[in-house]
């Protein structure tokens, strides 16, 4: 059954025309018993230019089944290797998956091991095959400006169209902060869901759909491992961190990016290993010392 279901997701991907496109990438595994890798949101725009408005920082810990997701802003200005600095979710379409494995090892000092892109008609085609009735979510308030649906504040079961326009409205006082706090929330609601009996039960078909719309220097067999240990025997709650983190950056206009966050590196990088390597604690790592 489990491949059965597996393989009629897969066919269901590749009939609606999704291509997988081979991209560099040097990431290595360093072996460590944990995986970190890059988890990308990818949406084409009209001028055929592909951006990655979800940038984050994955790591499962195969040892102590936990799994880190941190967030990071796509206005952070940053130097990008070979280019003039801008902002981050410019990378990807500057050089692909490389340069930005490249830019977070220049500006933050972490090495990305494997990636995941995953289109955004994935997500809505994952959320329709883990529950056709939708993935129960509290919506924080009314949300209608500028986003193709109207959603309601309150306890709901939205679908995968409804449910990525949750996780991609920023049209409020927060902007892309309440949008990348979104975004986690959402990925919290899905594994709740996929964690219940049917939710469980429909994950091959689930995940054979999602294979179809995601381009990943990760093989089958390995994703599969990953998510089965989280799923089975993982500590079922998701670590997450949003970078920068709070009192690190400033707004800056520039002439050539716009408005940007122009943030504190060794901050948000102290903060960033300490995530990753089990060392953070309820201060966010401490504060740079004032200058003399």
């Amino acid at each position: 059954y489990i491949f059965l279901s597996y393989q009629s997701g897969l066919k269901t991907a590749e009939e609606n025309g999704v291509n997988h496109e081979e991209m560099t990438f040097n990431g290595t595994d360093n072996n460590d018993g944990r995986k970190t890798f890059l988890l990308l949101g990818a949406d084409r725009e009209e001028d055929g230019v592909t951006r990655t408005d979800v940038i984050m920082l994955g790591q499962y810990d195969y040892m102590q089944k936990d799994l880190k997701l941190a967030s990071i802003m796509r206005d952070v200005y940053v130097d990008i290797p070979g280019y003039q600095n801008y902002k981050i979710n410019s990378v990807y379409s500057l050089g692909g998956v490389e340069l930005l494995r490249q830019t977070l090892e220049s500006n933050f000092g972490v090495q990305a091991e494997d990636y995941i892109v995953v289109d955004y008609q994935a997500f809505e085609s994952v959320v329709d095959a883990i529950n056709d009735d939708g993935i129960m979510i509290d919506v924080e308030k009314d949300m209608s400006e500028k986003i193709t649906t109207e959603l309601f504040k309150g306890e709901q079961r939205l679908g995968g169209e409804d449910l990525l326009e949750y996780a991609r409205f920023r049209q409020d006082s927060e902007g892309d902060f309440g949008r990348v706090r979104r975004q986690q929330q959402v990925i919290g609601a899905v594994k709740d869901e996929i964690l219940t009996v049917g939710g469980v039960f429909n994950l091959p078909n689930a995940m054979g759909t999602g294979m179809g719309y995601v381009n990943t220097s990760m093989n089958e067999a390995e994703l599969y491992r990953m998510a089965g240990s989280f799923l089975v025997r993982g500590d079922k709650d998701i670590d997450s961190l949003t970078l920068p983190v709070e009192g690190s950056y400033q707004f800056v206009d520039t002439y050539h990016a716009g408005s940007v966050i122009d943030l504190d590196y060794d901050w948000n990088s102290e903060v960033l290993h300490q995530f990753l390597d089990d060392e953070l604690d309820d201060s966010e790592a401490h504060q740079p010392e004032a200058d003399a």
